[in-house]
């Protein structure tokens, strides 16, 4: 997919580049696989704002996306690749040999009219839903179960993919896109291939409305209140930049640079073999 960019005829069109939508054969959606997004505008049940910058933005319906891929060994075909506002990805329409349509989230190279199946008996092949102990060692796999028949969890967005290193004792060791080695029961299920849309890291908003249209609003930065309103407000001039006795947190008290926000004794670190940062996992 390629990215359109522009002469900087004006400030917004200087930087600004747009995903060209050539992949796209399909413009309308399912209606039986869309429900309405209510926006909660940042507020909570009492209508308090507990979420700052959202509010606004497009109208748009959810994509009723299968992850779980549960019609085993029934052929389906690929009735055309979609637009999706809530996700990166593209998504693919399924017509399954019973009349059924889902939609899934659509890898890199899917093209209208390819045959895809899933389960056990599945080839592996690309767009495939197999679980990890039938896909062959070095396979890029997305859509990856982290726990069996819960549905796929891990590496869905656009141009994400893992690898496949090895298995031994009824787990699988895969390599994650942020470099951290994991272990996944081999039962869990994984899809064949990369995902889709690998341009889209390329696409620069280039002028706040594209972030109005996506219901980001502007907020100003914690250094330039006062400091009444934020811990890291106050001060003659620039100050506040931190590296000395000063820890720049949030307004309640959270460390904005650096601070590790995983919990050390969170049940799912026994898995990781290798973290994002290449050191090895300490297990006690």
């Amino acid at each position: 997919m390629p990215v359109k960019t522009f002469r900087p005829l004006t400030p917004s069109t200087r930087y600004i580049s747009y995903a060209d939508f050539s992949d796209i054969t399909k413009s309308k959606p399912e209606k039986s696989l869309i429900e309405i997004r209510k926006r909660s505008g940042g507020r909570n049940h009492y209508g308090r704002a507990t979420a700052r910058g959202i509010g606004g933005g497009h109208k748009q319906k959810i994509r009723l996306i299968d992850f779980k891929r549960q019609k085993h060994g029934m052929e389906a075909t690929v009735v055309g690749i979609e637009y999706d506002p809530g996700r990166s990805a593209r998504i693919a329409l399924l017509e399954y040999k019973d009349g059924e349509k889902t939609y899934i989230v659509s890898p890199n190279g899917l093209a209208v009219g390819a045959k895809l199946m899933s389960g056990p008996t599945a080839p592996p092949e690309l767009g495939n839903c197999l679980p990890l102990k039938l896909i062959p060692m070095a396979s890029a796999i997305h859509n990856i179960e982290i726990t069996p028949g819960r549905g796929a969890q891990m590496v869905r967005t656009a141009g994400g993919s893992a690898t496949l290193m090895s298995r031994d004792e009824g787990y699988a060791q895969v390599r994650l896109p942020s470099g951290e080695i994991r272990r996944f029961h081999e039962e869990c299920c994984a899809t064949l291939g990369q995902v889709g849309n690998t341009e889209h890291e390329n696409v620069v908003l280039g002028k706040a409305g594209r972030s109005r249209h996506r219901g980001i609003r502007p907020i100003s930065r914690g250094v330039a209140r006062n400091p009444v309103d934020h811990p890291n407000g106050g001060g003659q001039g620039k100050s506040k930049g931190g590296g000395g006795w000063q820890q720049l947190v949030s307004p309640w008290g959270f460390v904005a640079k650096g601070g590790r926000t995983r919990d050390k004794k969170k049940l799912s670190n026994r898995f990781i073999l290798v973290r994002r940062d290449g050191r090895p996992m300490k297990h006690k």
